[in-house]
C-alpha cells in the first residue's frame, strides 16, 4: 500500500480561540449582488439554491456570511449552520459609492467626504456615476457607532458565532483611516491617531456588546479601492493593529499589498509582516493567493488563516482539490455580479461531476 501524502500546511488544524477549525482555508466574505429582479421570494430561492450546492462540497471550516439575512431556526439557517465550524457575518457601511442612498426620512444618507469621479462597472463596459455625498457631522458619529454595536449584537443573536467589523476596501471605516480621502479638521481627522478614531471606537462598542473572543475586522491599508488611498500604508497597517491589541479580538484579517485595486494584483515590495508581528491575535491573510502561497505563509508563519475567494466560489470543494492537488476551475469574472439565480453562482461542477 503506498504511504500517505504529507498533509500540506493549509489542511493542519488550527484552534482561533474557542473554535477548533479543521484546516487553515478560510471562505471569505464575498459581495455577489444576487437579488434576481429584486424580489424577496426570488432572493430566497436563490440563497436555497446556493447554500444546497455549496454545502454539498463543503469540508468544516470557518465561512463567512455578507449581511446576511439567515435567522435562526428558519429552513435556511439549519440547512447551512451545522455543515461549519464557525459562522461570521461581515457588516460594514458604504460611504459614497452608491448611485442614490436614502434612509426613512427620504433623506440622502451621510456618506464620503467628497465626490467620487465615474468608475467602470465590474462588467468593464458600464460607468457608474455616483451621487455627490454628505459629510458626516462630528455628532451624529456616535449614532453610526451604535449601529456597529446594534448590528453585532444582532447578529449573535441570530447565532452566528461571531462579527467581521468591514474596515477594507473604501468602505466607511476605511475612509476615515486614509489620509487620501480624509479632510476633516476635528477629531476625526489629520493625524493617524485621530483618522483611526472612528475603527477604534466601533471596535471597543462592538467587544463591550458581544465580548472580545467574537470579534474580528478586515483591513486594507494598501489597497485604493474607490479612491481611498493612504500616502504611508504600513504606518497606519501597523498603528492599526497595535492599537487592536488593547481590545484582544479574535482576529485581524488584511489583505496583501499587492491586492491596490478591484480586481488587479501589482507585484510590490510591501508586505504585511510588520502587522503580522505586531498583532498579537489570529492573523489572516487574503489576496491573491494559490495553493504554493498559502502553504508557504502558513509553514513560514506569515498567517494563521488564509482567506480564499474567487477560487473558492469557482470550487465549492475547494479545501478537498488542495488536499488532493486536483486541477481548479477556471472562476469567470463577467459573471461575478451577474443577477442570475445559476450562471456563474451554482454551475461550478464538483470534482466528483468531472471525474464520473
Amino acid at each position: 500500500m503506498a504511504a500517505k501524502a504529507p498533509t500540506i500546511p493549509l489542511l493542519t488544524p488550527y484552534k482561533m480561540g474557542k473554535f477548533d477549525l479543521s484546516h487553515r482555508i478560510v471562505l471569505a466574505p464575498l459581495t455577489r449582488q444576487r437579488s434576481w429582479g429584486r424580489s424577496r421570494v426570488k432572493i430566497l430561492g436563490v440563497r436555497n439554491l446556493k447554500v444546497s450546492w455549496f454545502c454539498k462540497g463543503i469540508q468544516k471550516h470557518l465561512v463567512y456570511g455578507q449581511k446576511s439575512k439567515l435567522k435562526h431556526g428558519n429552513p435556511l439557517w439549519m440547512l447551512f449552520m451545522p455543515k461549519v465550524e464557525s459562522s461570521f457575518v461581515r457588516f460594514g457601511m458604504w460611504g459614497g459609492f452608491q448611485i442614490e442612498i436614502f434612509n426613512q426620512m427620504g433623506k440622502l444618507q451621510f456618506l464620503l467626504l467628497r465626490s467620487l469621479t465615474p468608475q467602470l462597472r465590474s462588467d468593464g463596459i458600464d460607468v457608474a456615476q455616483f451621487t455627490p455625498p454628505r459629510r458626516l457631522s462630528t455628532e451624529e458619529i456616535p449614532q453610526v457607532v451604535n449601529d456597529f454595536r446594534l448590528a453585532a449584537r444582532n447578529a449573535i443573536e441570530a447565532g452566528f458565532d461571531g462579527v467581521e467589523i468591514h474596515g477594507a476596501h473604501g468602505y466607511l471605516i476605511d475612509q476615515f483611516m486614509k489620509d487620501q480621502v480624509n479632510d476633516r479638521t476635528d477629531q476625526y481627522g489629520g493625524s493617524l491617531e485621530n483618522r483611526c478614531r472612528f475603527a477604534l471606537e466601533i471596535v471597543e462598542a462592538v467587544v463591550d456588546e458581544i465580548e472580545a473572543d467574537k470579534v474580528g475586522i478586515r483591513l486594507s491599508p494598501f489597497a485604493d479601492y474607490m479612491e481611498s488611498g493612504d500616502s504611508n500604508p504600513e504606518a497606519l497597517g501597523i498603528y492599526m493593529t497595535e492599537s487592536l491589541n488593547k481590545y484582544e479580538i479574535l482576529y485581524c484579517h488584511m489583505v496583501e499589498p499587492r491586492m491596490k485595486t478591484v480586481g488587479e494584483k501589482f507585484e510590490c515590495p510591501d508586505s504585511l509582516l510588520p502587522m503580522r508581528n505586531a498583532f498579537k491575535g489570529t492573523f489572516l491573510v487574503a489576496g491573491g493567493y494559490d495553493r504554493e502561497e498559502g502553504n508557504n505563509a502558513i509553514s513560514e508563519n506569515r498567517a494563521d488563516l488564509v482567506v480564499y475567494g474567487r477560487l473558492f466560489l469557482a470550487n465549492p470543494d475547494f479545501p478537498k482539490r488542495y488536499e488532493l492537488n486536483a486541477p481548479l476551475n477556471t472562476y469567470n469574472r463577467h459573471t461575478f455580479y451577474t443577477p442570475a439565480p445559476v450562471v456563474g453562482y451554482i454551475d461550478y461542477p464538483f470534482l466528483e461531476d468531472m471525474t464520473a
